[in-house]
């Protein structure tokens, strides 16, 4: 029988991370369009479902990007691989974050506050998503407690 790794445990999470996020993409989809549509037409209604698409993609990307992570570095996440990877996907999303702004920044046909405001939403929400579905998830952490038939068998050595 081989023991458990971080990656056993830890998928479940991420998975519900992703169908969470799917599910806040509609809702954003659905509200920031509706909201972007009735405040500023027709760029707002872009903004808003842009906004929802992208918030999503990065909230995804993030737990991908750790799922991701897992594999490469066989569950192990003290592992340099584990802290490139993830880190990596990170300056990637701020990087493509910061040349989509640029790139809608003064386009007619998005209006830049609802686009603002969805995303700052997403980004909320996906905390939200992250906080729940990690606070709820029953993941071992592998301590040894005393009493425990693994401490009793190999009693701690002092040197």
């Amino acid at each position: 029988m081989t023991a458990p790794n971080a990656l056993d445990h830890v998928r479940p999470v991420f998975r519900r991370i992703l169908v969470w996020a799917g599910l806040l993409a509609v809702a954003l989809a659905v509200l920031g369009g509706v909201v972007g549509l009735l405040v500023a037409g027709t760029p707002g209604l872009v903004a808003g479902l842009l906004g929802a698409v992208l918030s999503v993609v990065f909230l995804g990307l993030t737990a991908l990007s750790v799922l991701v992570a897992l594999r490469v570095s066989k569950g192990q996440m003290i592992s340099g691989a584990f802290f490139g990877i993830v880190m990596g996907t990170w300056i990637l999303k701020f990087v493509l974050f910061l040349v989509v702004l640029l790139l809608l920044r003064d386009r007619a046909w998005v209006d830049f506050p609802v686009l603002a405001i969805v995303i700052i939403v997403g980004v909320v929400g996906s905390l939200v998503i992250d906080v729940v579905a990690v606070a709820r998830a029953r993941i071992p952490i592998g301590v040894a407690l005393p009493g425990d038939a693994a401490q009793s068998e190999n009693p701690p050595t002092r040197d």
